[in-house]
């Protein structure tokens, strides 16, 4: 067992009311939140945001929220969202966050009538998905609309809300006191649920003691300086957004901008670049997706300056990756490696300082989270000078479990254990393994949520005499136990036909990562004969490539030599090729389907939070997994592989 709990640790505060006080008046008339509000980026101070908080408080016991009700919330980030969650908290009520990526009709009503939500929050961009679904929530008394418009029934502005609020503390300021007073540390501060994966979410029941604790543990591993700026790119709803950005910047003294939202998401994407470059922020929190994005937009940007600072660039970025090592041991051996440190500082000033302009100019680092983060791209940020220190946790943990840092980081790991926190792998069997020993990940802490809502048996499953059981594998480090490494998810495991078993997270996201020619990957063998590689290519990149090389990319001979990239890219992992190595040469796939359909939350084949769903990805190209695995599907120039390209 690793991280038992340190006695010197500072103490959690018992509510998140407690936790925002106390902040608010430490660090007073410091910034905290930044807006744009048409052309200009306004600033909102500490003590004005548990101000507002306060008000929105008064506001929705002026409504008549009661102590423990359920208020749902679903928007882009932005100030009025967070006063609504602070509002909520402030009058003792459960916030129910929920993901602007819904779309489902099923999806929203599903959550908002489990929940048992008495109101709902919604900004312009999801309003009309709320009035879709009003009819079925039968329990919602009021629609709280965050922006100003047209409204229907039922409606109101969050204008009037706050006003109410204001009317409120003239007169019954004694009934917010008393409230507050009444919060206790183990009361539900949200029903977060789970990204629906399956056709029934679990709503995960989290305190306001799950929260302060992880607060605490988050600081025993990452540290910033007063001052820094956050831009938040991921989505509020998620507890990630709420511990690593929200209050992990709250009680160091940071604050967080959020990028300007429109009447749709498209608009929020189209707006990061932009925020980017006006809000200059020191950290940013990421998930690999995003990750992904950021460096293929790096690598185009560079393409387009010619030839010659395409091979510079890719001169700079060998030495330094190789120079940097797995972070923990950069630049040794120093008497083999010492030479490569003034080139790389050279090529730094001439090459990725230009790079990190683009990004504001004082970028410090990436928070990684949201799935297992191939070595490579950690490897790549590094080499630029804008590392992604990887974390690792779950919703059911308040989410950080363990994280990368400054100065204590090992690339391919996903961090140093958070403390106080115990932690423990385990067998099959449910025993304790030794570390550098496989198994699921097993912890016990005050982030451990209070439960799943209204599902008891679920419940009991996944909490064992106050362990939570992850449904992750991972080991402990043997060399440096401080650090944890994630290899996958139980449920994923590939099982090949003489019932070995084997997670393919790692090698999907270092094809994913590592190739600019393939968008996605999975791996696929359930007691088959070969383990068979589904990919999504990027057509354009495979075009260009061929092109190069003189062939028209819609002829025979083009697309013979797209499939010839692609089997290239999925053969370096073999003996003799870039990444060898890497992964176990058994499970390496023997048969390439090139898939036609990329995943994407709409087809369901990703979920809200830019995840894989495994199920429904093998569910769709279910005939061409089962034609890859005849003597015909093995073969590279398949006709279903070629029609793909076409």
């Amino acid at each position: 067992m690793a991280s038992s709990p340190n006695k010197n640790m500072e103490k959690p505060f018992d509510t998140i009311i407690d936790f925002v006080d106390h902040y608010a008046a430490k660090y007073g008339d410091d910034t905290f939140l930044r807006e744009k509000v048409g052309e200009t980026w306004t600033e909102t101070s500490f003590k004005q945001t548990r101000e507002e908080g306060r008000i929105y408080a008064a506001g929705f016991m002026a409504l008549g929220l009661k102590k423990g009700e359920k208020v749902a919330l679903i928007s882009e980030g932005r100030n009025k969202w967070i006063f609504s969650e602070l509002g909520v908290l402030y009058a003792g009520g459960t916030d129910v966050p929920l993901s602007f990526k819904l779309e489902s009709d099923f999806d929203l009503t599903f959550r908002i009538n489990h929940s048992d939500s008495r109101f709902i929050i919604a900004s312009e961009s999801q309003i009309d998905k709320v009035r879709r679904v009003i009819g079925q929530c039968p329990a919602i008394e009021k629609i709280i609309v965050l922006d100003d418009l047209p409204l229907q029934e039922g409606e109101m502005y969050v204008g009037e809300l706050r006003s109410m609020g204001e009317e409120f503390l003239k007169t019954r300021l004694p009934e917010l006191e008393e409230r507050i007073a009444s919060i206790k540390p183990g009361d539900y501060a949200n029903i977060s649920y789970t990204s629906g994966t399956t056709a029934d979410p679990k709503g995960i029941l989290l305190t306001h003691n799950n929260y302060t604790s992880n607060i605490v543990q988050c600081n025993s591993v990452v540290k910033i300086d007063r001052g820094d700026v956050m831009l938040i790119i991921t989505p509020l709803d998620h507890c990630f957004a709420h511990v690593a950005g929200f209050y992990f910047m709250m009680c160091n003294g940071g604050s967080i901008a959020t990028v300007p939202g429109g009447k749709n998401a498209i608009t929020m994407l189209r707006n990061i670049p932009m925020a980017i470059r006006e809000v200059r922020p020191h950290l940013m929190l990421s998930v690999p997706a995003i990750s992904r994005n950021f460096r293929k937009n790096i690598e185009a940007g560079i393409k387009k300056k010619g030839p010659k600072v395409q091979k510079l660039y890719e001169f700079a970025l060998d030495n330094a990756i190789k120079y940097n090592r797995e972070y923990y041991n950069m630049g040794k051996p120093c008497w083999k490696l010492w030479w490569r440190k003034p080139i790389k500082d050279l090529m730094d000033k001439l090459i990725f300082k230009g790079v990190r302009e683009s990004f504001g100019g004082r970028f410090k680092f990436f928070i990684g989270g949201g799935a297992l983060l191939d070595i490579e791209l950690q490897r790549y940020f590094c080499a630029v000078g804008m590392p992604i220190f990887q974390g690792y946790g779950l919703t059911e943990a308040t989410p950080v479990i363990c994280a990368n840092s400054a100065g204590h980081a090992r690339f391919g790991s996903s961090g140093r254990i958070v403390q106080p926190m115990d932690i423990k792998i385990c067998d099959e069997d449910g025993k304790e393994v030794p570390n550098g020993t496989t198994g699921e990940i097993v912890i016990r802490g005050g982030n451990v949520m209070a439960g799943y809502w209204k599902n008891p048996e679920a419940t009991a499953a996944t909490i064992v005499d106050g362990w939570l059981h992850t449904g992750d594998r991972g080991y402990i480090c043997a060399e440096d136990p401080r650090f944890l490494y994630v290899t996958g998810r139980f449920k994923s495991l590939l099982i090949s036909s003489d019932g070995e078993k084997y997670s393919p997270e790692g090698y999907e996201d270092s094809l994913a990562d590592g190739s600019r020619f393939i968008e996605a990957s999975v791996l696929h063998n359930n007691q088959s004969p070969w383990t068979v590689v589904l990919v999504i290519p990027n057509k354009t990149a495979l075009a260009e490539a061929v092109k190069e090389k003189g062939l028209d990319p819609a002829s025979d001979a083009g697309i013979k030599a797209q499939l010839d990239i692609i089997k290239g890219e999925v053969d370096s992992y073999r003996p003799g090729g870039r990444h060898a190595g890497l992964f176990p040469e058994k499970w390496l796939p023997a048969a390439i389907i090139v898939g036609d359909t990329p995943f994407t939350e709409q087809n369901g084949m990703l979920n809200t939070t830019s995840k894989m769903v495994r199920g429904k990805v093998e569910k769709f190209y279910a005939d061409r997994i089962e034609y890859a695995m005849t003597a015909e599907g093995k073969e590279l120039y398949n006709e279903k592989n070629i029609q793909s390209l076409k």
